[in-house]
């Protein structure tokens, strides 16, 4: 697991309990926070585990991560150039 995997988590959590400490009391604003806090560590965890899966694809596939990371360059560099 990494930071961003590890930190997302957290906050989904701590999003939950927020909204539910707002059910509890009826404050909407809190309730609010904690969905949006949901929502971030969603977010962020999803970020972490992609960040992972290029990781994993660059070390297991060294070459091949190489010409797409090439082929992606060659192809931000067409449509910049464009401009």
């Amino acid at each position: 697991m990494n930071a961003d995997q590890i930190e997302g988590t957290m906050r989904d959590v701590a999003g939950k309990v927020e909204d539910a400490a707002g059910g509890l009391t009826g404050d909407t604003r809190t309730q609010m926070r904690g969905k949006v806090d949901q929502i971030a560590g969603k977010a962020q965890r999803a970020a972490g585990d992609a960040a992972e899966t290029v990781r994993d694809f660059a070390t297991d596939q060294p070459i091949g991560a190489v010409l797409l990371a090439a082929g992606v360059g060659f192809i931000a560099g067409l449509l910049l150039a464009r401009r």
